[in-house]
C-alpha cells in the first residue's frame, strides 16, 4: 500500500468508524489462574514476527510492540539513544500531525506508554476492541514512517526533555543519581553494555545529531528486529488481515546482529561512598550473578525472598522489627539477557549507621550458606511467585498483562507460551538450591558496596 493510500484507507475508513462509536465502560476481568495462552504466529514477508492470542473476557484489545534494542546496543559517548527514541516514536509520523497520535487515541477511549531497558524498548496501546484498526494504524505507521516527519528542530525538542526527565528522576531524586547511574557503573567495567544508565548521559545527549538519530532508527527500528503481540477480544482471522494491511508495507531492512560480549565477573570488593541531598544514608550491596534464565537465575530469586521479601522475611525481621536499626530493607534478583545483579538495600533509622546494618546482613547471608532455608520459607518463596505469575496473566494489556508477557517470553526463549516452564524453574527449587545459590553467587569478597551519605555528613559511615 503507498503511503498516499495508507492515509485515504484509514481517514476514510477506520478512523471515521472508530471516532463514531461510543466506547463502553470495560468491565474488570474475572480473576482466573491460566495455565496456558493459546496463540497464533506467523512472519511477515519484511520480517516482522506477529503473535496473536484471544481473550473475550473483556472488550479490550493490547497492541505491543518490542523492539529488540535497548541501552545495550548504544556505545560509550552515544549513549541515551534508545530512551530518547521512546520519545520520539510518540510525537508524530509520515500520516500522523505531531500531537495526533495521543488525541486519536484519547478519542476512542485508549491509552499507551512505552518504557526503555537495557535489552529492549517496548510500546503499548490498550484500546477498545472496536479501536484495534486504529491502534494498529498508529503503531504501523511510526514503524514504517517515523522518519518522514522527523527534523533536527523535533530532536533537540526531545532531547530537551529527556534531559529534563533525567535531572528529575537523578539529579533532584533523593539517592536517584545512585540507583540510576553509580550502581551500574561499579558493578559493570568501561564498556560494558550495562555500565552507563538507561536514559544516557547528559553530555552525550547534548552532542547527539540528527544523523545519528536517523542511523539509529534505520539499523535497530526494522521490522525484523521487532516482535507484534495483539491480545484481547479479536477475531484472528480478522486481525491478521489487518496486520498484513498496515504492517505488510513497511520496508525490509537488514538483519540486527545478536550481542556478544563476555561473561564478567567482580575479583574483588569495589567500595564507593557518594554524597546526595538526603536525610538518611543508604547502602547498597551488589553481586554479578547468572543472566536470566540461566541456572541459578530463578534461585537467587528464592534466596531475595527469604532475606528480604516480606515483613517475616529474615533481613526485615531483624533489622526493622527485632532491633528497630533499619527503615527499610530490600532485595531481588535484576534479571538482563546478558548478565545480571543482585541487590541489597538498606536505610537505617536515625542514630544508627549502614555499617550496623552491613555487619546483621553479612550475618544472614553467611547463615544462609551454612544452613538451607526452611520448607516453609521455600514454599512461602513459591506462593508469592506463583501469586504475582497469575496476577500478571488477569489482565490483557498494560506493562506485564498477557500481550507483555507473551511478547517476553518470545523474545527471551523463542515460545511466547513460556509461562508454564518458567513456573516450573521455581516450583522445582529445593532449600538446598537456595542454599547453593547464596554459595556460589554472594561471595564476601567479591562485590560492590555503595553507601550514599547526606551532603551535611559526608563522612558518616
Amino acid at each position: 500500500m503507498t503511503p498516499a493510500l495508507r492515509l485515504h484507507a484509514f481517514r476514510n475508513g477506520a478512523l471515521a468508524a472508530c471516532l463514531s462509536l461510543l466506547v463502553a465502560s470495560v468491565v474488570s476481568a474475572q480473576p482466573s489462574a491460566p495455565l496456558q495462552l493459546p496463540y497464533t504466529q506467523f512472519t511477515l514477508a519484511n520480517g516482522l514476527h506477529v503473535i496473536l492470542h484471544e481473550d473475550h473476557s473483556t472488550p479490550v484489545a493490547s497492541v505491543n510492540v518490542w523492539y529488540h534494542v535497548g541501552s545495550a546496543r548504544e556505545k560509550p559517548g552515544r549513549t541515551g539513544f534508545a530512551h530518547l527514541f521512546e520519545h520520539l516514536m510518540f510525537t508524530g509520523s509520515g500520516h500522523v500531525a505531531e500531537g495526533e497520535f495521543d488525541q486519536l487515541l484519547e478519542a476512542a477511549g485508549g491509552n499507551n506508554n512505552g518504557s526503555t531497558e537495557n535489552d529492549r524498548t517496548n510500546y503499548v496501546i490498550d484500546v477498545p476492541s472496536n479501536a484495534l484498526e486504529l491502534a494498529l494504524f498508529l503503531e504501523s505507521d511510526r514503524m514504517g514512517y517515523l522518519l518522514d516527519s522527523m527534523s533536527p528542530q523535533r530532536v533537540d525538542q526531545q532531547r530537551d526533555v529527556v534531559k529534563n526527565e533525567r535531572r528529575q528522576s537523578f539529579e533532584n531524586r533523593p539517592y536517584g543519581l545512585a540507583e540510576g547511574q553509580v550502581l551500574t557503573e561499579l558493578i559493570y567495567p568501561e564498556g560494558h553494555p550495562y555500565h552507563w544508565p538507561v536514559v544516557g548521559y547528559m553530555d552525550d545527549l547534548t552532542a547527539a545529531s540528527y544523523d545519528d538519530v536517523v542511523q539509529f532508527f534505520n539499523t535497530y527500528y526494522a521490522p525484523a528486529n521487532a516482535s507484534l503481540v495483539i491480545a484481547g477480544d479479536i477475531d484472528v482471522a480478522k486481525t491478521r488481515g489487518l496486520v498484513e494491511k498496515w504492517f505488510g508495507d513497511v520496508k525490509p531492512r537488514a538483519a540486527v546482529t545478536p550481542i556478544t560480549i563476555p561473561g564478567v565477573m567482580l575479583t574483588d570488593v569495589k567500595k564507593k561512598t557518594i554524597t546526595d541531598r538526603v536525610q538518611l544514608p543508604r547502602l547498597y550491596m551488589a553481586w554479578i550473578t547468572p543472566p536470566s534464565l540461566a541456572p541459578g537465575d530463578a534461585a537467587l530469586d528464592m534466596v531475595a525472598d527469604v532475606l528480604a521479601g516480606g515483613k517475616n522475611s529474615r533481613l526485615y525481621k531483624r533489622l526493622v522489627y527485632d532491633m528497630q536499626i533499619a527503615q527499610n530493607v530490600s532485595a531481588y534478583q535484576n534479571s538482563q539477557s546478558l548478565s545480571s545483579y543482585f541487590l541489597i538495600r538498606a536505610t537505617p533509622q536515625p542514630g544508627h549507621t549502614v555499617d550496623e546494618l552491613k555487619a546483621v546482613i553479612d550475618e544472614e547471608i553467611e547463615a544462609l550458606k551454612k544452613n538451607p532455608p526452611t520448607d516453609h520459607e521455600v514454599q512461602r518463596a513459591i506462593n508469592q511467585i506463583e501469586a504475582s505469575f497469575y496476577n500478571r496473566m488477569e489482565r490483557v494489556g498494560g506493562f506485564g498483562g498477557k500481550a507483555d508477557q507473551l511478547n517476553r517470553y518470545y523474545t527471551d526463549t523463542g515460545n511466547p507460551d513460556w509461562f508454564n516452564e518458567d513456573l516450573a524453574r521455581y516450583r522445582a527449587i529445593a532449600p538446598t538450591d537456595v542454599q547453593a545459590a547464596a554459595q556460589a553467587f554472594l561471595p564476601a569478597d567479591r562485590r560492590v558496596e555503595l553507601t550514599v551519605v547526606p551532603e551535611s555528613a559526608g563522612a558518616q559511615r
